[in-house]
């Protein structure tokens, strides 16, 4: 059994990610202030693949249910996307980009790009790939 005195918070993988996370988030919000970090994903994920169920949607941009449904909601009332019940399931609600959802995202696309590049400012080109594809095998 380990010392409880071994525990350094400061150490700790859960720690160090939200402080990265709430790092990003700061230079997000500073540089794209129209939406946050899950309302532009949404928008990325379905210029990527156009139209989705909701909860397809949520699957692919890795959120769950409930936060996928209001990401939804905030971003239809912002009108940049919107809503439609399924055909054959009057249940299930597709979500497509509106005009002023891709306007926004093809003006603020190359900002994005700069927002991940100064995430990883501090390390080198290489030590930023090593670290993407290191996290990229936790997912």
């Amino acid at each position: 059994m380990s010392d409880p005195k071994d525990y350094r918070l400061d150490d700790q993988i859960g720690y160090i990610l939200r402080r990265v996370t709430q790092r990003h988030l700061s230079i997000f919000a500073a540089a794209i202030p129209e939406v946050t970090t899950t309302q532009f994903a949404v928008l990325a994920r379905l210029i990527e693949v156009g139209p989705l169920s909701q909860n397809h949607l949520g699957r692919a941009t890795a959120m769950d249910a409930a936060t996928i449904k209001g990401v939804v909601d905030r971003l239809a009332k912002l009108g940049l996307v919107a809503t439609t019940a399924d055909p054959s399931d009057r249940r299930r609600l597709t979500v497509t980009v509106t005009e002023a959802g891709a306007d926004l995202y093809a003006a603020r696309a190359d900002t994005a790009l700069r927002i991940s590049a100064d995430t990883l400012a501090p390390l080198s080109a290489e030590e930023a790939q090593t670290l993407k594809a290191l996290l990229a095998r936790l997912t």
